[in-house]
C-alpha cells in the first residue's frame, strides 16, 4: 500500500464556476453536471444557487481560486455572451491591486477557460454564418480579462445544437464533458498544446 501512495499522481484541481439563470429548464447542462460526481479533484460552484441575490462573498470565491489550478466557467452563451451573474462574479472578484495591477498577481499562471453550452449550430458561429462571427472572437473581452490576470487562457469549449439534441447525444456529450474534465485535472497532459485551437471540444474526443 506504501508503494503505491507513493506513486500516486497529483492531480490538477479544477473549479468549475456554474451559472445557469434557468437550470430548471435545461437538459445539457443538467447531464453534464451529474458526471462530475465521477471526476476526481473538480469542484461545482453553483453562482446561481449561492448568490440568487447576486451578494457575492468576494473572500470565499476569492479563496476558492487560489484553492484551485484550473478556473472553468460553464454557462449557457446568452445573447452572445454569460449570463449576468458571471460579469457581476467578475466585476467583485477580479479587481486591480488582487487580479492585476501593481502587485495583482493572485491568479497568475493559473489555466482558465469557458465551458459553453448553445442552441446555435457550430457553422453558424462563422464569419459566414448567422452570428456572423467565431466564438473566440466574440469571447475575446473574456480572454483579455485572463491575460490581465496574467492567467492562460484556453479556448473555449463549446458544446452547439443544444436545443435540437436527442437524449443518446446529450449523454455523448456528458460522457466526451467528463473525458476532458479527467485530462485537465492530469498533470502529466500539457493543456499548452491546446492554446491555439478553435474549440476545446472535439480535441478531447475519446476513441
Amino acid at each position: 500500500m506504501a508503494g503505491k501512495n507513493r506513486h500516486r499522481v497529483t492531480l490538477r484541481k479544477i473549479l468549475i464556476l456554474f451559472a445557469h439563470p434557468a437550470l430548471e429548464k435545461s437538459r445539457v447542462n443538467k447531464s453534464l453536471i451529474e458526471t462530475l460526481q465521477s471526476v476526481e479533484g473538480a469542484t461545482l460552484h453553483d453562482l446561481y444557487e449561492c448568490y440568487p441575490e447576486m451578494d457575492i462573498d468576494i473572500p470565499v470565491e476569492r479563496q476558492l481560486l487560489l484553492d484551485h489550478d484550473v478556473v472553468l466557467f460553464q454557462y449557457p452563451f446568452l445573447l452572445f455572451g454569460p449570463p449576468a451573474l458571471v460579469k457581476e462574479w467578475m466585476d467583485l472578484v477580479l479587481v486591480h491591486g488582487w487580479a492585476f495591477g501593481r502587485n495583482g498577481n493572485a491568479l497568475r499562471g493559473k489555466w482558465v477557460c469557458h465551458f459553453i453550452t448553445t442552441g446555435g449550430s457550430e457553422g453558424s458561429y462563422t464569419r459566414k454564418g448567422f452570428n456572423r462571427f467565431t466564438m473566440k472572437e466574440l469571447l475575446a473581452p473574456l480572454e483579455q480579462a485572463a491575460l490581465l490576470c496574467g492567467m492562460r487562457y484556453l479556448p473555449p469549449y463549446a458544446i452547439h445544437g443544444t436545443n435540437v439534441m436527442t437524449f443518446d447525444t446529450i449523454e455523448e456529450e456528458a460522457q466526451q464533458y467528463r473525458y476532458a474534465l479527467q485530462a485537465l485535472a492530469d498533470r502529466s497532459f500539457d493543456p499548452e498544446r491546446l492554446e491555439n485551437l478553435d474549440n476545446l471540444r472535439d480535441q478531447f474526443r475519446k476513441t
